[in-house]
């Protein structure tokens, strides 16, 4: 395939580029602009983009023969051939076959007579000769209809090829016949509305050769009539009979060549005319297209190498059969494992900090001051139940006889059954706490995946070791609890006394929770009870004090919902729907009464079951307490019934003795509770989670060591392996691609921008006062030493050879003015030799 000298060029450089990338597994996103012609009805937009790839293959004749656009894939491959996307599977050996099924596709769809098509044929052209790059034949402009034409074929076709020439990557061709008035140019028109700047547009000057004797397009090709930011290209295209004779390519482009050397009125500027300049210019955009490009895939092929040095300093010298290494590693990973666990129970500062939940020490905390207080509280506060409780045991302890004391043994009686049920809660406390370390510990031996062997044998010691002081833990907090019952402490410079019993006045857990109107929490929650709602919720800022619960439309608190006083108010878990994940509770008045408007019981919950501990614990301090388990209450309801039927009011003296015994039981069980409180977080604290801290830091290793298979338990696993070889090879390539694109910056030449035509419209009038050409005349370019793009912008080009002012910097003699009525140049013009 002959051809495009300048496109092979950069094939080999696009080629080393794909291969590192490929290697490397980056997108390689070099995506070559596309190259669309745009012009009249034969102007020889077919013939230009064929000259551009080297080989006849597109249809040609008289009228209208583009009638659906062709977008041609050139794509770089060993072997030439074709392929339609409308035949896939079937190739196209032959050029001139591509040709037939081009005529044969466009008839299929627009029919024989004339019509047109935006149905796109889509060809494939694989060649060792060519970049990947995307070609676009577009139909030609036209007023009128003809043949099976539509009225407004003129403005259906403008539509078309606007859709593809506005793409920011597409390079335009404005094809015009130099035998027709540029002025009215519709190719420039539709060029200039794509593209306001002229960045992507050129002009290309067709039909030079059929010209009326006497007229020649120098003005616009020196770009001084209706000039372009990138000025315009003459060329010479084949004529229908050196088609139909198969004057090939390379003999058109030599005849061209000849014509502009020959011509009087071109041949000062030959070297800037003709398919090979053009051929420069497109391969220039090519060129800066690709250099554009590699700033942004050095950058991230940079941050890619910087990210993977420090991962891969470890594997540059590995030798998996090295025990030094092993060792080495072991020891790593084992200091690793204690900062990381002694970070995760004291809390850390680093990067790596937990955003989404509570975990580790955070958690542990969280259990220790606010799970733990709301079960004690569950467990212990049921009024009634009581009451009943100390009724039963006086006048168990009385008998047959009327007491005339209060018994102190109902006090010990009532005061052990209460205690006794705080062991239920703070052993619950250490399950919840030993789940969270052994949580901890797999999340800290996370890290040792590289050896599987040692992270298992590592966090079975650690699991072991955790069980061990979880039992130690409880057997300790049971003897706490025995302790208590073993002796009633009512010297306790805390304890009431009898008399100061007797004297209090009723409902001591009232007096204990006031705290004046402070606000104890703030957040979201959803209401999920509204009517209005309809079985959905809402959420709302709310705000909890100690005497009510308010809620607002949001956070600054300004639009208040309700307020909702607390007084006698429960609280209670209930089950999520079905259609929600979120965590429910509600409150609700024991004696029946609505707590909202028209609803006794408000619905509310969380994200997370942690927000709603955290609340209930909230509620508790502003005297909320949960109701108890049902069946508790189930038990002793019908008993409960008679037994206060029978105590109520019969015997006043009982009620006092009650009162007294409630009031001692409530005082001692503050201490208790405050106790325990206080020391079972202490106990876990001291037993497990120090012991555990300890253990890790200076027997682990020992442990590990005491087990005499150190060396299979440091053996790598097989995905460790590919991993290490994958990180090495992709480090490798990294370089090597980042080589290339060094060597791409250097081998490639970028060209400059060229600066924009005069006035702010580049098609906005023929006045050249403004316009100074970008480069001089080809001839003279070669006669002056330094070269195009080191000087100033030189002048005009002139009508007589005048080396010196060319080279001279910054041009200290005006520039010459243009042509006068466009005569023929002095014979002292050079000429190539």
């Amino acid at each position: 395939m002959s051809g495009n000298q300048g496109m092979e060029s950069l094939i080999p450089i696009i080629n080393r580029m794909q291969d590192a990338f490929t290697q490397l597994g980056v997108h390689m996103a070099i995506d070559l602009p596309q190259i669309a012609v745009v012009g009249g009805q034969s102007a020889g937009k077919s013939s230009v983009l064929e000259n551009f790839v080297g080989k006849d293959f597109l249809p040609r004749g008289s009228g209208i023969v583009t009638r659906r656009p062709l977008i041609l894939q050139l794509i770089n491959g060993p072997t030439e051939y074709g392929e339609f996307l409308h035949c896939k599977g079937q190739k196209f050996m032959d050029f001139n076959s591509i040709m037939k099924e081009i005529e044969d596709e466009t008839d299929r769809v627009t029919g024989s007579n004339k019509g047109i098509s935006n149905l796109p044929i889509n060809l494939r052209v694989y060649s060792p000769h060519v970049l990947n790059i995307t070609l676009i034949d577009l139909p030609g402009l036209t007023k009128l209809a003809v043949g099976d034409q539509p009225t407004d074929i003129g403005e259906q076709i403008k539509d078309m090829i606007m859709t593809y020439i506005c793409r920011e990557t597409c390079l335009i061709l404005a094809v015009t016949p130099a035998n027709t008035d540029l002025a009215t140019s519709d190719a420039l028109m539709l060029a200039k509305s794509a593209d306001p700047d002229g960045l992507r547009t050129i002009g290309v000057l067709t039909k030079l050769d059929l010209m009326d004797e006497g007229t020649d397009a120098r003005d616009v090709l020196e770009n001084k009539l209706l000039p372009l930011r990138r000025g315009y290209v003459g060329v010479v295209n084949r004529s229908q009979k050196d088609i139909e004779g198969r004057k090939d390519i390379k003999a058109a482009v030599a005849a061209e060549r000849k014509f502009f050397l020959s011509h009087p009125a071109y041949r000062h500027m030959a070297d800037r005319c003709g398919t090979t300049y053009l051929q420069k210019q497109l391969n220039a955009q090519l060129t800066n297209h690709i250099r554009e490009t590699l700033p942004g895939l050095r950058d991230k092929l940079q941050r890619q190498l910087l990210s993977l040095e420090k991962e891969v300093e470890q594997y540059k010298y590995f030798r998996p059969d090295d025990p030094s290494i092993k060792t080495k590693a072991m020891l790593q990973m084992i200091q690793q494992l204690q900062q990381d666990f002694e970070r995760a129970i004291e809390g850390s500062g680093s990067a790596a900090v937990n955003t989404l939940e509570l975990s580790g020490g955070a958690k542990i905390n969280r259990l220790f001051h606010e799970r733990f207080p709301y079960e004690i509280v569950r467990m212990e506060f049921d009024e009634k139940e009581l009451r009943r409780e100390i009724a039963f045991a006086i006048r168990n302890i009385h008998g047959v006889r009327i007491g005339l004391f209060t018994p102190d043994r109902a006090f010990d009686m009532v005061s052990k059954a209460q205690i006794a049920k705080l062991k239920e809660p703070s052993l619950k406390l250490v399950d919840l706490v030993t789940a969270e370390m052994l949580s901890m510990c797999k999340d800290a031996t996370g890290k040792m995946n590289r050896y599987p062997r040692l992270r298992e044998e590592t966090e079975r010691i650690i699991t072991t070791y955790i069980r061990e002081k979880e039992q130690s833990c409880k057997d300790q907090i049971m003897m706490l609890i025995d302790c208590e019952l073993a002796y009633m402490n009512t010297n306790h410079e805390d304890f009431i006394g009898f008399a100061n019993a007797q004297s209090s006045t009723q409902n001591a857990e009232k007096t204990g929770r006031k705290l004046g109107n402070q606000v104890i929490r703030k957040g979201y929650m959803a209401i999920h009870n509204l009517g209005i709602m309809k079985g959905g919720s809402k959420d709302y800022w709310f705000v909890l004090t100690s005497e009510s619960l308010s809620w607002f439309k949001d956070e600054e608190e300004k639009d208040k919902k309700y307020m909702l006083p607390l007084d006698g108010l429960k609280l209670r878990d209930i089950e999520s729907s079905f259609m929600s994940r979120r965590h429910m509770f509600a409150i609700y008045n024991p004696e029946g009464r609505n707590v909202f408007k028209d609803f006794k019981t408000l619905d509310l919950s969380c994200e997370s079951q942690d927000d709603v501990d955290s609340w209930k614990a909230s509620f508790l301090r502003a005297g909320v307490y949960p109701e108890k388990s049902s069946s508790e209450s189930q038990n002793g309801e019908g008993e409960e019934r008679s037994s206060d039927a029978g105590l109520g009011s019969v015997d006043p003296q009982l009620e006092r003795q009650v009162e007294t015994i409630r009031n001692l039981v409530d005082s001692y069980m503050k201490i208790v509770t405050k106790t325990c409180r206080d020391l079972v977080p202490k106990i876990i604290m001291y037993l497990m989670i120090n012991d555990s801290k300890n253990f890790i830091n200076s027997e682990l290793l020992a442990n590990l060591y005491a087990t005499g298979d150190t060396s299979s338990m440091m053996e790598e696993s097989a995905d460790e392996a590919v991993k290490r070889e994958e990180m090495l090879r992709m480090y490798h390539a990294c370089k090597e691609a980042l080589k290339i694109i060094g060597d791409v910056s250097t081998a490639t030449i970028s060209t400059p921008t060229p600066r924009p035509v005069g006035g702010s419209d580049w098609l906005g009038g023929t006045s050249t006062s403004s316009y100074s050409q970008p480069q001089t005349s080809p001839g003279n370019l070669r006669k002056t030493g330094p070269p195009p793009v080191t000087r100033g912008p030189p002048p005009a080009p002139s009508s007589r050879p005048a080396p010196s002012v060319p080279g001279r910097p910054g041009g200290s003699a005006p520039p010459p003015p243009g042509r006068p009525g466009g005569g023929l140049p002095p014979p002292l013009i050079p000429s190539r030799r």
